[in-house]
């Protein structure tokens, strides 16, 4: 083995975990931004109504993505696990399997959701302009569903391939493709919001065929897209498995919809831009800790396969490390930041400049929080108990988000929206906490 070349049987200091994980850290983080550019289009060149337009529509288009985290995540904690029993043929098979069923998911999606995107924008509170935005930039959105679940499905499998360096290019040549897109499209031809959605949907095509043509080929990595396994109790084990990343991310859509909605009530659209501008920010500093999540759960589930102990207990002794610093890093760089960040979306109106700010600013306070849930969920995800994982993703995105951001601002008003996720995040870690000890002498990590 070459001092490069680092596979899922290895022994795993803080270096060779930096080194496996940060093409995934890097790969979800570039997702990020090039959909951060979206919202910087068409806030500076469409305006203030066609912005909060589109972050009010936005939680509905990514609730697809939850099935293809779900089917992602849990069928690489059990292809993984298959490969540390010594059985590469059939983890080859198996994510085969799970290829087509994101296919056949993707396709109904489509269909539904272009039937169903008008009551769902008028059940938001969307009307007059804001509605004929949300329809414009939805549809077009919708049109790219299939291939927008297959770049997800493929992202924590270019892990398990042991291709992380591969999958981090083929988000970086989308997500290219996405900014000349905007810049083209929206910048500089003017098609507003027809032009954001186009771009979008470029990209994600382009991040969803390279992978099908690398794995459909003969290749160097562990994976390849052969004849599928369909066995029931296969998809109902991934599904288990990935139960927690379905469940996180249908509540973060669900969240996001009630942030909005309250918003609405309270602030009126400046509220919604407001939490736009923090959703974007959020999520690439979120997907640094999404990223390394990834990135290690094919690793511990290689390693549970195998049944060696010791390296579960370093594995997570040294995540443990890591997402400390990186939470530190991250809050400390968005207290100092903020406004320079709130500037560049809503620069040229004061108030909601202002108002951005200082929510940002309240916002960041969880990060220092999140890591330490989103390793505790991804680590059950890789031991392949997909029950804790959903109880942590559960109660961390879903039930103590959606009662703070209820309960909070009538005790501090506005403000109190903001606070929710810090609460929220806090109250989790202590349902991490005790998840661990509870299952310590099950897994002896």
């Amino acid at each position: 083995m070459t001092k490069d070349k680092i596979q899922l049987s290895d022994e795993f200091d803080y270096g060779r975990l930096l080194r496996f994980t940060y093409p995934t850290i890097l790969m979800l983080v570039f997702t990020g931004i090039y959909g951060v550019v979206d919202g910087l289009f068409v806030s500076n060149f469409v305006g203030k109504t066609a912005f909060a337009a589109v972050n009010l529509i936005m939680p509905f288009l990514m609730l697809p993505a939850a099935i293809a985290f779900m089917i992602g995540s849990g069928g690489t904690a059990l292809v993984a696990k298959t490969m540390g029993e010594g059985d590469g043929e059939r983890a080859k098979r198996l994510f085969t399997m799970m290829f087509w069923l994101t296919i056949i998911i993707g396709l109904f999606l489509t269909v539904l959701n272009f039937i169903i995107l008008e009551p769902v924008a008028r059940a938001f509170g969307a009307e007059g302009e804001i509605l004929e935005y949300c329809l414009r930039y939805g549809r077009i959105i919708i049109i790219g569903s299939t291939t927008f679940l297959v770049q997800f499905l493929f992202q924590p499998f270019f892990v398990t391939a042991e291709k992380p360096m591969f999958g981090m290019w083929v988000t970086i040549i989308a997500g290219v493709t996405n900014m000349i897109g905007d810049a083209v499209l929206v910048g500089l031809l003017g098609w507003r919001v027809e032009g954001a959605a186009i771009a979008s949907v470029l990209s994600q095509t382009v991040g969803g065929l390279i992978p099908i043509v690398y794995f459909t080929r003969e290749n160097t990595s562990r994976l390849r897209l052969t004849k599928p396994e369909w066995n029931l109790g296969a998809i109902v084990k991934t599904c288990t498995n990935g139960s927690s990343e379905m469940v996180t991310n249908i509540s973060i859509s669900l969240v996001n919809i009630l942030y909005n909605v309250q918003l609405m009530d309270m602030a009126g659209e400046d509220g919604v831009a407001a939490y736009g501008v923090i959703m974007y920010a959020a999520m690439i500093f979120l997907y640094i800790f999404i990223g390394y999540a990834v990135g290690l759960t094919p690793i511990v589930g290689y390693h549970y396969g195998a049944q060696n102990l010791e390296e579960l207990h370093n594995l997570l002794k040294r995540s443990i490390v890591i997402m400390l610093i990186f939470g530190v890093a991250l809050t400390g760089a968005a207290e100092i930041f903020g406004r320079q960040v709130a500037k560049v979306f809503v620069g040229f109106d004061a108030e909601l400049w202002d108002l951005t700010t200082r929510a940002l600013r309240i916002y960041s306070i969880s990060f220092l929080i999140a890591p330490f849930n989103i390793l505790a969920s991804a680590y059950f995800t890789a031991l392949n108990n997909g029950l804790v994982s959903a109880v942590i993703s559960f109660s961390r995105t879903l039930v103590l988000q959606m009662a703070a951001i209820l309960l909070l601002p009538m005790l501090l008003g506005l403000d109190g929206i903001w606070f929710a996720t810090v609460v929220a995040e806090s109250l989790s870690l202590v349902v991490s906490l005790f998840c661990f000890m509870k299952n310590q002498g099950r897994y002896g990590y």
